[in-house]
């Protein structure tokens, strides 16, 4: 691992020295990718000197407690030779987990859909809770939300709502919500104060680059037609709203948002890239089966991952039995503690599949 961390730090100083020529902004291009590859290296970077600085403190209170005699610069030698220790440790850790394989999605934008499932309209309004907290959520990081396509249940219900999420390091975050989320609490339509259980699942998809997906525009059909429902004037009175349809996949994506056609053919074929590009990373995954197996979740749509319980204020999510009593704060977008543990968890899991091998 150190010569590979040698390595890290040539390189490192290779791409600093870059960024010194004169003239180094001139090619754009190349500037981005510098600039780029220097903040991935920079923390490791960062803390392999912070390691090296711990082994030599060591190697230093080492020489003092072979050479002095004096009781009490030997005591000050033996307090520094243990904090050297237990830092070289953390440390090495943090290492570990700084080398670990990046997701090459990570600092993509998202698509993200949200589907109603068992419990009719009560499902729907859970949809609608989720909808608004993943908008909280990403205000909370400074991301932008774009609204794509919506079937509501006229009662301020999603039966399904599409919308993507713009901002660096998005999916890095939001990849842990794929699945079934599970809502028990009382409707406001049951007269006898029943609990009731309802789902929704969420798909979170990378944004693909055309370059990530090659499509032939001759298996896309599209249909435009008049947008329905909030918008404006506008929007229901123009055929701005498209319907594309991919024959290939079989997919059929709508898109009403937007008051001009051509941007809605554009948010609908974002969306199709990002369908055919999980379909392609999800070959990938079935082949990779054992390690998917070792991360926290499968990524699946129909995985059960995690229960919100009213009546208690409780949220748990099972793949790591992390519970937490604070339901209202998750809801307005306070989703930190829980996704900062999904994380910490699929570290540690990759590690020791690592440490296995």
């Amino acid at each position: 691992m150190l010569d590979r961390l040698d390595d890290i730090v040539a390189h490192y100083e290779e791409i600093m020295g870059a960024l010194g020529e004169p003239g180094v902004t001139d090619d754009q291009k190349r500037f981005k990718a510098l600039m780029k590859e220097q903040a991935e290296l920079e923390p490791i970077v960062n803390t392999y000197k912070a390691y090296k600085d711990a082994e030599q403190a060591e190697k230093d209170s080492l020489e003092i407690l072979d050479t002095e005699s004096d009781e009490e610069l030997r005591e000050m030698a033996k307090e520094e030779l243990s904090e050297a220790k237990k830092n070289q440790e953390k440390l090495s850790e943090e290492i570990k987990i700084l080398l670990l394989p990046k997701d090459p999605n990570d600092d993509k934008n998202i698509v993200v859909e949200i589907r109603a499932g068992a419990g009719g309209d009560e499902a729907a309004l859970f949809a609608a809770d989720l909808y608004r907290m993943y908008c909280s959520y990403a205000v909370r990081n400074n991301w932008k939300t774009e609204l794509v396509s919506f079937n509501e249940n006229g009662i301020g219900g999603f039966k399904e709502i599409t919308f993507m999420v713009n901002g660096q390091g998005a999916y890095s975050k939001f990849k842990y919500e794929s699945g079934v989320h599970r809502v028990q609490r009382v409707p406001e339509t049951e007269s006898g104060g029943r609990i009731h259980t309802s789902t929704a699942t969420v798909a979170v998809m990378p944004e693909a680059e055309e370059v990530d997906v090659e499509i032939n525009p001759n298996d896309i059909h599209w249909d435009v037609f008049r947008a329905s429902g909030n918008g404006g004037q506008c929007v229901n009175t123009t055929d701005s709203a498209v319907r594309l349809t991919h024959y290939p996949s079989g997919i059929v994506i709508s898109c009403q948002d937007e008051k001009s056609q051509l941007k809605n053919k554009d948010k609908a074929l974002k969306v199709l890239r990002a369908r055919l590009y999980e379909m392609e990373l999800q070959k990938k995954h079935d082949a990779e089966d054992d390690l998917r197996r070792s991360q926290i979740g499968t990524g699946d749509r129909s995985e059960k991952i995690r229960t919100y319980n009213f009546p208690q204020s409780r949220i748990t999510d099972h793949r790591i039995k992390l519970t937490l009593y604070r339901l209202d704060s998750v809801l307005n977008g306070d989703l930190d503690e829980l996704i900062n543990a999904l994380i910490t968890a699929d570290q540690a899991a990759k590690l020791s599949k690592m440490n296995e091998q």
